[in-house]
């Protein structure tokens, strides 16, 4: 900055401009200085008219002039005029920055009286700095423009000039400068110079200045040539390519660079120069690239933000839309809430007004009685006291047990499930558009650990060998077992998987994928799966050759869904399962005759073999005997279902009583999944029961009891239960003699075995058995 300090003074004055005007020949004057050197000429003497008139002298003549005429070698600069050559010569001045400048030309003696009137005249102005000549018309000075850009440079070096001095080699906030170093030319604060410039070897011999003498210095000083720091009446003349650094002469004559390579200084200067020109050039590419990149993220903030807006609007849409989807399952599940308010007030109400006639007819037999025994004609009391006594007791029977019994809980058995909801909010969040890593590959089904054992189907699964791609878990999809639309049955990491409460004879196809944060793979090849079908008693089962028939792989297909109807997990339970099924195999034939030739009923048997299920049973049901034996340990009657259900074809199995205490009434039964567990079966719409005692029993559903038969049960004793889908009816039999008529008729749907006792009762289950006489005999009559 200090060697722009000339560039900034007037060529007239020697001070910094002041309120500069520019001009025509773009050299610039103070305003004050330039009416200063003002001069008024002739008008036919003026550089126009002399330019219009043709004359030979230019206004260069006017340099040639000065250098003829004012030119010394004790002044440097340039004469300056106000008149021509043909105009006598006005003594000059000195301006302060070595321009001489003529003042202004006295005013003419005042003219006699018979002299002529003088001749017009123009003001002209000639520049300090190229001595053009330059006219002024009629609105003189203030038809030079002002240089405000100029005068805004100058009060910007001025400002700067005025703050302190800053260290050089502060990397950050500079502090004030304490000295400058002559010889390195650089500004010091006093941490720097004591770490960069310390008082010791060469630098020693260095001169430290204040920070004002060095700009100063450095400002009048011409730069110095370097010399050498060893001899410093040596200049540089060579360079050492190992030290990397100038030596002189003297450097050389006493051998410290005798086994360097030394070149010459001038040819390392253009080759460095050259190096660094071409290391320029690719540092000014990258600044280019800067720039078009500043560009780049300038329009990047404005699309953030355009984008930031917009997706805004998208979220708030797409939560707007999740929450009136609620409000919309609100209002369903609500009406839901009050049908079953309504159905619970009118079973109430119908069993009030039920009990209210009866409890009248009651009360009215009754006093017809107390008024029959205080009759005192002991013949007449006989002749109709046979038929009250009947009548009383039939009255008393229809006041059974049940009868007293609310049909209706007060309670709402509809427990809103809102557990995954809430986990799926919580887990509301962004997925990343940004592909971190491949797809998984398609699993492969590994065909010989795939079976079926009764209506339950285990499948396994691996990823290619050569699959490097991380996968997050696998998705296990099975039809309907009648062609129709896949549904997920399983979602996790492991590889192999059970799925129970399937159809028997039926054929399942089943397919599975893998997934990770990146998505979701193509499916597996589908692989077919045939139940069990009626099998005979336990026969000896061998596997056909592997797979031959029923493990086709085949292109999965569409169709209705089956498993829309099973809204509970235990009705599709799963469990992931590492061990191999005793008797697996996905095709069984017997040795013996085919099942097709087998037509006598009397030799079915049931066609799955199960166990009570811990996992939905009440939790004071106590199991035993690998889940085959259960009781209670409370009084009040608790619910226990099988592990397996059926929705189609014939099933029988027994139930015998190991312990029988108290004469309890044990009930059995079958119940859907969601049956109340804390009351007898058959208190609900949820289960078809017999309840039995010790000397009767009664069907009861829904609260009803029906068909009240007489003989009950024992310790030792067996209770059967025939469940036939094909007829859609419920039979049941005590010690192998059926119990009464057909319990149950047009049963329909997915039904588990399912029974209820208290501490009293223990019964054990007993499965896989041949159908029963009676029932065999009666659909051979059919």
């Amino acid at each position: 900055m200090e060697e722009m300090e000339e560039e900034l003074k007037c060529p007239v004055c020697g001070s910094f401009y002041r309120e500069p005007i520019i001009l025509p020949c773009s050299h610039n004057l103070c305003q004050a200085c330039a009416r200063n050197i003002l001069v008024q000429t002739p008008e036919s003497e003026s550089p126009q008219s002399r330019r219009a008139s043709g004359s030979a002298a230019s206004d260069y003549d006017y340099l040639d002039l000065d250098k003829m005429s004012l030119y010394s070698e004790a002044d440097s600069g340039y004469g300056s005029y106000g008149g021509f050559a043909s105009a006598p010569t006005t003594p000059c001045q000195k301006s302060p920055n070595g321009v001489r400048v003529f003042p202004p030309a006295a005013p003419p003696p005042p003219p006699a009286a018979l002299a002529p009137p003088p001749p017009p005249r123009s003001a002209c102005l000639t520049c300090p700095q190229c001595h053009r000549s330059l006219g002024l018309d009629e609105r003189g000075l203030r038809g030079f423009p002002r240089n405000r850009l100029l005068e805004a440079v100058i009060d910007r070096y001025q400002q700067g000039r005025a703050a302190a001095l800053r260290c050089q080699l502060c990397e950050k906030a500079p502090k004030e400068a304490a000295v400058m170093c002559e010889q390195c030319d650089v500004f010091y604060c006093e941490p720097c110079r004591l770490r960069c410039h310390p008082p010791r070897g060469p630098l020693a011999k260095h001169r430290l200045v204040p920070p004002a003498q060095g700009r100063v210095s450095r400002r009048l000083s011409p730069r110095k040539i370097s010399t050498c720091t060893d001899h410093e009446l040596e200049n540089h003349s060579m360079y050492c390519v190992q030290c990397k650094s100038p030596v002189c002469y003297q450097c050389l004559e006493e051998g410290k660079h005798s086994s360097h390579e030394v070149k010459a200084l001038g040819a390392m200067w253009k080759l460095h120069k050259s190096q660094l020109s071409q290391a320029l050039n690719g540092l000014s590419d990258r600044a280019k690239e800067a720039k078009e990149f500043l560009v780049q993220l300038r329009n990047m903030v404005q699309q953030i933000q355009e984008n930031s807006v917009e997706f805004e609007a998208c979220l708030v849409a797409q939560c707007d839309a999740l929450i009136d989807a609620l409000n919309r399952r609100k209002a369903q599940l609500l009406s839901r809430v009050n049908k079953e308010h309504e159905h619970k007030l009118k079973v109430v109400r119908d069993q009030i007004s039920h009990c209210t006639v009866k409890l009248r007819q009651t009360t009215g037999l009754m006093e017809y009685c107390l008024e029959v025994i205080k009759e005192n004609d002991p013949s007449g009391f006989l002749q109709i006291s046979d038929a009250l006594i009947r009548r009383v007791h039939l009255t008393e029977d229809q006041w059974g047990k049940g009868t007293l019994t609310p049909r209706m809980t007060t309670d709402f058995d509809l427990n809103l499930d809102n557990a995954p909801l809430l986990q799926s909010i919580h887990q509301l969040d962004f997925v990343q558009m940004k592909v971190s890593s491949p797809v998984p590959a398609p699993p492969i089904l590994q065909l010989e650990e795939c079976c079926t054992h009764n209506n339950s189907a285990t499948l396994s699964w691996k990823q290619p060998p050569l699959s490097t791609v991380q996968v997050e878990g696998y998705i296990l999809e099975l039809d309907d077992g009648n062609g129709g639309q896949f549904r997920e049955v399983y979602v996790g990491k492991e590889t192999m998987c059970t799925v129970d409460g399937l159809h028997f004879n039926s054929t399942y196809s089943a397919r599975v994928k893998a997934f990770n944060k990146t998505g979701v793979s193509p499916y597996s090849k589908t692989l077919v799966l045939q139940t069990s079908e009626v099998p005979l008693e336990r026969l000896q089962l061998r596997r056909m050759s592997p797979f031959s028939s029923t493990l086709n792989l085949q292109p999965s297909f569409p169709g209705r869904s089956y498993f829309e109807l099973r809204s509970s997990a235990h009705q599709l339970s799963l469990h992931s399962s590492l061990q191999s099924l005793n008797s697996a195999g996905c095709n069984f034939e017997t040795q013996g005759t085919p099942y097709s030739q087998l037509v006598d009923i009397k030799k079915m048997v049931a066609v799955a073999w199960f166990s009570f299920d811990p996992s939905s049973a009440h939790a004071d049901i106590i199991f035993s005997n690998d889940n085959l034996t259960v009781t209670c340990n409370s009084y009040d009657d608790r619910v226990v279902l099988g592990k397996t259900g059926f929705s189609k074809g014939l099933h029988y199995w027994e139930l015998s009583i190991d312990r029988y205490d108290n004469h309890p009434d044990p009930a059995f039964g079958v119940a859907r999944i969601d049956v109340l567990k804390d009351a007898m079966l058959g208190k609900d719409d949820k289960a078809w029961a017999m309840y039995v005692d010790n000397n009767r029993s009664w069907f009861m559903h829904n609260n009803s009891h029906t068909n009240r038969t007489e003989g009950g049960i024992t310790k030792g004793a067996t209770v059967g239960v025939l469940l036939d889908l094909t007829r859609r009816t419920l039979t049941f039999s005590i010690n192998e003699d059926q119990q009464g008529p057909v319990a149950f008729e047009n049963l329909e749907g997915l039904f588990f075995p399912a029974v209820s006792l208290n501490r009293n009762v223990q019964v054990t289950l007993h499965t896989g058995l041949p159908v029963p006489e009676f029932y065999a005999s009666r659909s051979a009559m059919q």
